[in-house]
């Protein structure tokens, strides 16, 4: 499992989806009701740490100044030329007779009218962290995922009548959890470092500058957090790969399969 592209951007997309998912829904067909909230035992988690390497850091400054500008020629050179992959559920995606710029712009959509896939590009670009992919030596995957056991959070998904997908993590220690879906409204608890889980019930954007999230804490209450707070599993990553003193994007995975 995987966590997303970027904790702003994914986080957002539990507000996002479930709507989505609704217009979807033939009209004559109730969506299936959500197990009731109930108290859990929390599941631990390590957070993943930032890549120590300071060219690593040079090189997510210039991704995001590209990404702001909405620049494809400053892209196109921190993209591999060659051998770019796009790895979806089917295999690899990738174009082998486009360059490497010009698959990755096809996998965020960058050639689209809307800017959601350079924001998604800077969302990445923001991340510090990466974690070895394990089918391409020498190449890095960001955002990392955290250090957890899977087991157990499949226990817990079992135990609350859920789904592991329905659970997320905060982004760092002591999230403040809020009575209603206001920014300044009263805290009523903190997040620990442990899975929380996500209600399917999202609230409607409230003007707030950054959407709030619908929670169950362990307690078994409903609040509401920041959605830059929490990162959901299984979501995209965008690839690295150092070639002698350079970093460049080696690759996606994810994206529309």
């Amino acid at each position: 499992m995987r966590p997303a592209c970027s904790f702003v951007v994914a986080a957002a997309m539990f507000v996002a989806i479930p709507s989505a998912m609704a217009q979807q829904r033939p009209a004559q067909q109730a969506a299936p009701a959500a197990a009731p909230v109930k108290p859990y035992k929390p599941v631990a988690l390590k957070l993943p740490t930032p890549v120590n390497d300071l060219t690593f850091d040079a090189f997510r400054k210039q991704l995001a100044e590209a990404a702001q500008k909405k620049d494809r020629a400053a892209l196109a050179k921190l993209v591999v030329a060659q051998d770019f992959f796009w790895e979806g559920e089917n295999g690899d995606k990738a174009d082998k007779k486009k360059s490497g710029a010009d698959n990755l712009v096809a996998a965020l959509g960058l050639g689209s009218k809307d800017a959601d896939g350079w924001d998604t590009l800077g969302g990445f670009a923001a991340d510090p962290t990466g974690m070895p992919y394990a089918e391409k030596q020498g190449v890095i995957c960001a955002p990392a995922d955290p250090t957890f056991d899977e087991k157990d959070l499949e226990e817990l998904a079992k135990s609350t009548q859920t789904d592991p997908g329905d659970w997320g993590f905060p982004v760092t220690d002591g999230v403040e959890v809020r009575a209603t879906a206001q920014a300044k409204a009263p805290v009523s608890e903190k997040l620990g470092l442990h899975f929380v889980r996500v209600m399917p019930d999202q609230p409607a954007p409230a003007g707030n500058e950054v959407p709030m999230i619908k929670i169950a804490t362990p307690a078994g209450k409903v609040g509401y957090v920041s959605g830059d707070s929490i990162a959901p599993l299984g979501n995209d990553q965008l690839c690295y790969v150092k070639d002698a003193a350079d970093w460049k994007i080696a690759g996606f995975i994810g994206g529309q399969q």
